[in-house]
């Protein structure tokens, strides 16, 4: 019983400690993607929205994280963003169309 116990304290820690880690890959992902497109990050964070189970080009088995965060474009909007990792690798980011990337069809 003591065993098992110390078991799942060891992967509840190892699991919150990756945790940690790639939110900070994500963040880190998220600043660079928001510098690329002259967007602010707000808040300076992002935050946990989906956690399953997927397969590496390699075939293993890893964490698919996904994650949502937010921008703004000219200061006094949000506009709602996201990042994916499948284990520590970025995999997808998706912004939405903000006023630096919408060509005028008009005007």
């Amino acid at each position: 019983m003591e065993i098992g116990l110390l078991l799942a304290t060891i992967a509840a820690a190892w699991f919150w400690l990756d945790s940690l880690h790639v939110r900070d890959i994500a963040v880190t992902a998220g600043k660079a993607a928001s510098h690329r497109y002259h967007l602010q990050l707000l808040d300076d964070t992002v935050a946990i929205a989906r956690l399953r189970t997927a397969r590496d080009e390699m075939g293993r088995l890893r964490l698919r994280r996904t994650y949502h965060f937010e921008v703004s474009d000219t200061g006094d909007n949000r506009l709602g963003c996201s990042i994916i990792l499948l284990g520590k690798q970025v995999e997808h980011i998706d912004i939405p169309p903000h006023r630096d990337n919408v060509v005028p069809l008009f005007g």
